[in-house]
């Protein structure tokens, strides 16, 4: 289990790789964490990661120590070396899969990935193509026009051309009408996400976004309930599984302009999950049909979240999809599989069988 990692979702990683490390059928199978330092060292960690929560009055880190762990290839096997100057190298045992428990860039973008692919080790989830598209909001709103799905208003924003022109970026900003979400283009958990209602409040926010990513995507506001579908790698060559749609709702009091980062995790009364969405049948159809699409555009495997609006008038609107969603057994991805007959602990076991089934290299 790989998580922590450099991203600024470090500390939902921490909590996700926790809520694994609690629900594995430890029968079954050996499970070993290892932890990646914001600086970027592996690291050996132990059972005190079962108790780390967002809730805590620190957020959970991977602190850096003196050992190191690294992935080797090994008398024809993947082993994992724990390294300390003036030591000598010690193997941990095989390595029969890595389940990247990682979120945003360096980890979910295809980084982790490749170096897996490079190695010949078997993984969790995504390919290294699918999980760059997944993080980058901009070539992921592509993807999607290309494959025939309806994408909301949005502008992207390079470093280079905020830098040069900002007057320019707002005029087409502008044209968007407003409100307008400012969004990093290659973050998760709204991280560095804002609700802008004028112009005036513009530099402000790709000031916070940039925080995040140099590059911006800016999103038009659509009114429309917010739609998810949980979609899991068919096995063999059978198509993607669905789950039912679920509903996110903001409840009265929340105080919280959109489903920001402290609504999603740190307050968890701010939000409520419906599942089933109360939606018509066919557009219960419609909306599986799509994230299926949608999963099978990027050349997603394993799992993915799909998330759409849904107007009044019955349109769907796809928003984004998430190769690596948020894994706590209280994150939306498991709930809506724990609602359509898959339990947390069966969907783990089910996602590492899938990998171990699943041939290395180009497929």
């Amino acid at each position: 289990m790989l998580f922590g990692g450099r991203s600024s979702e470090h500390a939902v990683s921490c909590v996700t790789a926790a809520g694994v490390l609690g629900a594995i059928d430890r029968t079954k199978y050996d499970a070993v964490p290892i932890g990646i330092a914001k600086n970027g060292q592996w690291v050996l960690a132990g059972e005190e990661i079962a108790g780390w929560s967002l809730a805590l009055a620190v957020l959970p880190e991977v602190v850096a120590g003196k050992q190191s762990v690294s992935l080797a290839h090994l008398d024809g096997g993947h082993q994992l070396v724990v390294s300390e100057a003036g030591t000598v190298p010690q193997e941990l045992g095989a390595v029969d899969v890595v389940f990247p428990l990682l979120h945003g860039p360096w980890g979910e973008d295809g980084t982790i990935q490749g170096l897996l692919e490079l190695s010949d080790t078997r993984y969790v989830g995504a390919g290294v193509l699918a999980s760059a598209i997944g993080m980058d909001k901009h070539f992921m709103k592509v993807v999607f026009e290309a494959a025939g799905l309806a994408v909301g208003p949005y502008v992207a924003v390079s470093d280079r051309e905020w830098t040069v022109d900002p007057a320019a970026v707002k005029d087409r900003v502008a044209a968007l009408g407003f409100p307008v979400f400012v969004k990093p283009a290659r973050a998760g958990s709204s991280m560095g996400i804002s609700k802008v209602d004028s112009l005036e409040g513009l530099d402000a926010a790709i000031a916070e976004a940039r925080e995040h990513d140099l590059k911006l995507v800016i999103e038009a506001g659509i009114v429309g309930r917010e739609i998810e579908i949980a979609v899991l790698e068919g096995r063999g060559s059978d198509a993607p599984r669905v789950s039912l749609p679920g509903e996110i709702a903001m409840l009265d009091g929340a105080h919280h302009a959109f489903y920001d980062f402290e609504a999603k995790y740190v307050q968890g009364g701010a939000v409520n999950l419906s599942c089933p969405a109360k939606m018509p049948e066919a557009d219960i159809a419609r909306v599986q049909e799509q994230a299926a699409l949608a999963f099978d555009a990027v050349g997603a495997e394993g799992l993915s979240r799909v998330d759409f609006f849904y107007t009044e008038a019955g349109e769907l609107i796809i928003n984004e999809i998430n190769t690596m969603p948020g894994f706590t057994p209280s994150s939306m991805y498991p709930q809506m599989w724990a609602a359509s007959g898959l339990s947390y602990p069966d969907l783990i076991d089910e996602l590492i069988q899938l990998a171990l089934n699943r041939k290395v290299g180009l497929r």
